[in-house]
Formats: C-alpha cells, structure tokens, sequence
C-alpha cells in the first residue's frame, strides 16, 4: 500500500528519506559519538530538532484542511494545547507519590489554591493509557462538536476563520482562570518522568525526538493516503467549487467533518509529544497569534504538498530561534513582513516557486493529486 502511495509522490520519498537519515544520524552522534567531537549532537540540539519536528506535525494538520480542503483555521492552536495538555496531566500525576486509592496526590497547584480533592476530570490521567486516550478524544471530539455546528450552518470563508479564532480565543480565557483545575496562568509543568523513566536523562530526550520524527512520518502517509483517496479528491473539489459539489449530491458537511476531526488528532498527538520536550504547557499555547503562526508556517512552505509544510515549519521556526535572540524587539514585525512577502511573490510558497521554476508553468498542482484525478476520470 505504501509503495502505492508514494508512487506519483517524488518530493514525499525525499521528504522521508531525508527525515530517516537525520533522525538516525542525530540519534547515534549524540548516543555514540562522544562530547568534544565535532560530529557530536548535543542534548539540546535534539531537544530542539524535536520540539521543530513537533510543529512540522501541526503544519501537516494544518495543511490538510487549508490546502485541500479550503477551509483557514485560525485554531489549530487549540487542539495542539488540548493534547499538550493531556500529556501534561498526564506527567503531572507522575510526580512523587501516587498516593492511596480514592486519595491521590493532588499536584502542587491544587495544594497551593487550598483544593481537598482531586477534580473529576483529573481521574484516570495517572494511567498512560488512558492520557494518550485523552490526547486524541480531547482535540477530535472538540473539533467534530464544533465542526458539526459550523458545517451544518455552511458557514465558510472568512466567517470560520474568524469563528475557529474566536474558539481559541475563548479556550485561552478558560485556562487562564485558576477555578479550571489545570494551572492557571503558570499552566502545569515541572514534569519529572514518564512512564518510569527521567524526562532528564539523554536517552528518554533521544527516545522523543525519534518518537516526533516516527509520528510526523506516520501523519504525513496518512494525510498522503487521504488525499490520494477519494475523500481527497472530494475535498479538492469542495476547496475549488463547494455548490457545485453539493448540486451533484455529496454531503459536504460529512466530507468536511472528517478531515476537520483528523487533522484536530494530528494537531492534539503533536501537543502531546510537544510538552515532555520542552517542560511545560500553559495558557499562552491557546494564544491567536500561535494560530495565525502556524498558517504563516504552511503559506511559506506551499499549500497543498503536505512536505511543503515541513519545510515551512522548520525554516520559519528555525529563523524564529536566531531572531529572537538577536533581534528580539523587531522579530514580529518580520514574521508579518514574511507573509506578506510570500503572499506578493510566492504565493503558492517555497515548493510552489520550485515547481514553477523548474516546469515552467504558471500554477502547478500538486502531482500525486493531478494523478488522483486523471485515475477517476478514467
């Protein structure tokens, strides 16, 4: 099935080759070569990459639903921090003694607010089993409540955007108050182990960056199997001309309520393997801009190529890093500056201005999907 799949897909086969040869060479450079060696990776490197890896996985999610599907979400955010939480229950109830039945350890913040019991909602989540449950349950049924709303409305365009936005907007106020049980403002970190093992030690930091590199592979084949199905093919369709597809008898609502939910999962399982790396989830995760990022992340690297977010993710993220350190006051302005930029010349980004570079055409489409079409034409 997989070499099916890839068949029609060149960039996706170097996309993952790629991503197989750095993971192996970063895990074994810092686990074999030793400190002091020029080809040695350190920890916070790997740290880093996985945290990158992390955000490629939710510009993935984003492109499903922006690229071909049509449809801008602004709150994407939401279900990234949905399953960032999760996990951050999750490690929070791994710290220190787990206390009796029917008494668990309260965390340090329940202690601190004067809380007696341990919340309803917080029950389960010393199971792992169970958190990761949550880590897929949270952002999708989130995602199909809300989806099931807008879509049955037909509610499109700019009005979603702006009512995806509103919903994060509203979660960020949510978490922020202390009554909530998850933190408040500071949020839950502090985070010891996980499944046993110290989230300190060099080979649990190796052992998540694989795990971030094996999951973004994973959600990159089954974003590329949903779009190289007919589900794919209907999506685009709904993307280019959504009366037209509603006129000839599909449900369109089921259509966009599918991969709506899908992509929330991909964006909660990204959160999830997001907040043991880098130590803590809190409010601010909720936060618009975060959102708007990610679209910006996904417009540079080209809508609909599923590898094209990859590249954008990690270019912009890994310019975030050097700016924001060196110039901190003004690296807004260039991320704004950025989007508009490839907006005017590369509107269909960096993998788009290739394609048209390279076959000479004005727009290029997506090639594994021109192959989709021309089989169901057939």
């Amino acid at each position: 099935m997989i070499n099916k799949l890839m068949k029609s897909d060149f960039g996706g086969k170097v996309f993952l080759a790629l991503l197989a040869v750095i993971t192996a060479y970063v895990a074994i450079a810092h686990l074999l070569i030793p400190q002091g060696n020029s080809f040695h990776v350190s920890i916070f490197t790997v740290t880093l990459l996985g945290k990158y890896l992390t955000y490629a996985l939710l510009a993935i999610s984003v492109d499903l639903v922006w690229g071909y599907l049509g449809i801008l979400s602004l709150g994407h955010g939401a279900f990234f921090a949905l399953g960032g939480y999760a996990m951050g229950m999750y490690l929070m109830r791994q710290i220190g003694d787990r206390g009796v039945y029917g008494n668990p350890l309260l965390p340090d913040f329940m202690v601190f607010l004067n809380w007696q019991e341990l919340p309803w909602f917080w029950l389960g989540f010393d199971q792992f089993w169970f958190a990761m449950i949550m880590v897929v349950l949270a952002p999708g049924l989130l995602a199909f409540v809300f989806g099931w709303l807008a879509f049955k409305s037909r509610v499109t365009g700019v009005y979603l955007s702006i009512i995806t936005q509103a919903m994060t907007y509203a979660l960020l106020l949510a978490f922020f108050r202390n009554e909530m049980g998850f933190g408040g403002n500071n949020g839950l970190t502090d985070f010891k182990e996980i499944l046993g093992f110290s989230l300190q030690s060099d080979g649990v930091r190796v052992a998540l960056f694989v795990s971030s590199a094996i999951a973004l592979a994973l959600g990159y084949l089954s974003c590329r199997y949903i779009v190289n199905s007919k589900l794919g093919r209907v999506s685009v369709a709904i993307r280019d001309s959504e009366d037209r597809v509603r006129f000839i008898g599909y449900r369109v609502d089921f259509f966009k309520l599918w991969v709506f939910t899908f992509s929330a999962v991909l964006a909660g399982i990204a959160g999830a393997l997001y907040v043991p790396q880098v130590g803590i989830i809190n409010p601010s995760e909720f936060s618009p801009i975060n959102s708007i990022e990610i679209v910006v992340w996904v417009a540079v690297g080209g809508r609909a190529t599923l590898f094209g977010a990859v590249l954008g993710a990690l270019l912009v993220n890994y310019a975030k890093s050097y700016f924001t350190g060196a110039f901190p006051e003004i690296w807004l302005f260039g991320l704004g500056g950025l989007f508009i930029l490839v907006t005017i010349l590369a509107p269909q980004g960096v993998m788009g201005y290739f394609k048209r570079k390279t076959k000479g055409a004005e727009s290029i489409p997506d090639e594994s999907m021109k192959a989709a079409v021309e089989g169901e034409a057939k």
